[in-house]
């Protein structure tokens, strides 16, 4: 494949999918910026019903998770078929990079709400009991599955086939994941870079995806379930309303 057919490939890619959600990331952090309230005074909600209609709802959660499942399919598609198979050792890798992110992420969160640099993030508000914890599970393995594999496993095959070396491939990679978490605050974009670096870095090294997948839906599934399970009471972190 020519270089210029890869590159049209990759911001067809990032057009349909991650790189048009880091275009709306930047706008509405900038419209955050601007609202007379400081950020820190502003919420976000991740996940919230879409019908009053429970199984509505459902439909509705689903599809739209269907999306990030489709963003990964077709850049597994796109790399025909170099993807590895899970290992029972990915689930010990994984949890430890869950780790690593995760139980310093949850600080630095709370650490920028205080100083202002976030807006208080609600990871769900949904509103019908029975299908809660499956709708989150299902994001949480959507967000991982659609991210790692995009954003980190096609990305940084993409660009090392462009004879990108280490650092421009992950920094490309990284600032894009930040991009499109903005829209959360300042900090985390700048949490999700070094996210991206890190797991980036793995993959670069390791040619691994599975374990950046099952930490990714580790993170996002501890964050939905403990906040819907704890009622939404954060104060044991001194934060919250």
């Amino acid at each position: 494949m020519t270089r210029q057919r890869l590159w049209t490939e990759i911001l067809i890619v990032l057009a349909v999918s991650f790189g048009i959600s880091g275009l709306r990331g930047l706008l509405r952090v900038t419209d955050a910026l601007l609202d007379a309230r400081p950020l820190n005074e502003q919420q976000v909600t991740l996940h919230q019903s879409l019908s009053n209609a429970p199984w509505i709802d459902l439909g509705l959660q689903l599809a739209s998770a269907g999306t990030l499942f489709a963003y990964g399919a077709l850049a597994l598609y796109l790399l025909a078929g170099q993807f590895p198979r899970p290992r029972w050792a990915d689930i010990g890798w994984g949890a430890g990079l869950a780790a690593i992110i995760g139980i310093p992420g949850l600080a630095f969160y709370a650490t920028a709400l205080h100083l202002g640099l976030t807006r208080e993030v609600v990871p769900t508000a949904l509103t019908h009991p029975w299908t809660e914890v499956p709708v989150l599970l299902t994001w949480s393995f959507a967000n991982a599955w659609g991210e790692e594999i995009v954003v980190v496993m096609y990305l940084l095959t993409r660009l090392r086939q462009l004879g990108w070396g280490v650092a421009g491939a992950l920094a490309f990679s990284s600032v894009l994941r930040g991009s499109y978490h903005l829209y959360q605050g300042v900090s985390a974009g700048v949490g999700n870079i070094i996210m991206g670096m890190l797991y980036g870095w793995f993959y670069w090294r390791t040619g691994r995806v599975w374990p950046l997948i099952i930490a990714h839906f580790l993170i996002d599934a501890v964050a939905f379930v403990g906040y819907a399970a704890l009622g939404g009471n954060l104060s044991w972190l001194g934060i919250g309303r």
